[in-house]
């Protein structure tokens, strides 16, 4: 049973999911990653709100240089919001992406910003 790529990112993100929980004092960290942007947000699923995010969508600082570039600025302000919002500590959750490129970006620039992960 051959799966096209959508799917099979699907099947991933729920595999994923059933393991990863959200709550207010230790947020799950969501990416999610277009063609064109990506977005971070801090997530607390017992309430199901969000605390705080962050997207290179309109963002004049994410739109200078590459899409890698684009994901260290999101993670660095992601960063900087949760600090404000009182968050040192998140569950990383990828979203059914591989830990490689503006994933793994993101994530190193929240880790540089003070998220503990």
């Amino acid at each position: 049973m051959s799966l096209d790529k959508l799917n099979r990112r699907i099947k991933i993100k729920r595999r994923i999911r059933k393991k990863i929980f959200g709550t207010a004092k230790l947020p799950r960290l969501s990416v999610y990653r277009s063609n064109k942007q990506i977005y971070a947000q801090l997530i607390d699923d017992l309430s199901g709100i969000t605390l705080a995010s962050a997207s290179s969508y309109k963002n004049k600082e994410a739109e200078k240089g590459t899409k890698i570039n684009q994901a260290s600025v999101v993670g660095k302000l992601v960063a900087e919001k949760a600090k404000t919002a009182g968050i040192e500590t998140v569950v990383f959750d990828r979203n059914g992406y591989l830990y490689h490129g503006r994933v793994k970006a993101l994530a190193d620039a929240a880790r540089e910003g003070g998220l503990k992960f």
